[in-house]
């Protein structure tokens, strides 16, 4: 459920990669500035769960938006009820609406499950939702990203899919092309890799990161950055 609104306020939930950068971007033409950003991190608040990313990393990330960042630490098994928890509180802040960078798959029915995710979860703290980028075709979404400006470079892939090399690639036609060919999905969505927006038209200046190694961890190869 979307509310029209132009100035309502809303957060967006944030992983640091092209999807939630996109559905930000989205969000921003249609409804104005976002209150916050909302990142959940492992249960020790030094990584982000979904993509590996430093807290530190995520904060200068937001600081070049210009957005503030919300963290959340929890465990996968506390993840929901630590999600719902934010939600509440946020709700006391004006919050009405939260935006997230889900895209539908139509060969993988079980990915419905996250939209539908989102849904009730906010539905639980009276929290309508915004899914920008849902009825997209990637395609679609992938060019929108490229024609934008947005630079997107791979900071994790699956280890049984994709080469480590892949690690700091940027994300462009050849390699949307490279990837296509060897069967990966082009956008990631069967979780081959994730991204990190490191500039575009929403960023005050280009993030610029160190590197410092691959690390292999829980099946996926990350590059660690700082």
């Amino acid at each position: 459920m979307n509310n029209l609104s132009k100035n309502i306020s809303y957060f967006v939930s944030w992983s640091g990669g092209k999807d939630s950068c996109l559905s930000l971007f989205r969000a921003i033409k249609k409804h104005g500035n976002p209150k916050c950003l909302l990142n959940m991190l492992t249960e020790d608040g030094f990584r982000s769960r979904s993509h590996g990313l430093t807290k530190t990393v995520l904060e200068k990330q937001a600081h070049l938006l210009g957005i503030p960042i919300n963290f959340y630490a929890a465990t996968w098994n506390d993840y929901e009820t630590t999600f719902l928890n934010a939600l509440h509180e946020l709700k006391k802040t004006g919050i009405e609406m939260g935006v997230f960078g889900d895209i539908k798959i139509p060969d993988n029915p079980d990915w419905a499950n996250h939209r539908q995710w989102a849904d009730e979860i906010c539905n639980k703290a009276n929290i309508s939702t915004f899914e920008p980028l849902w009825e997209d075709k990637i395609e679609c979404i992938l060019q929108e990203l490229l024609d934008e400006g947005f630079i997107a470079k791979i900071i994790s892939i699956k280890a049984d899919r994709l080469s480590p090399d892949y690690l700091g690639r940027t994300l462009d036609k050849d390699l949307i092309i490279e990837l296509t060919e060897q069967g990966i999905d082009p956008a990631g969505e069967q979780g081959e890799y994730h991204t990190i927006v490191i500039d575009g038209p929403l960023f005050a200046n280009p993030l610029r990161l160190e590197e410092n190694g691959r690390v292999l961890r829980d099946g996926y190869w990350f590059l660690d950055v700082y």
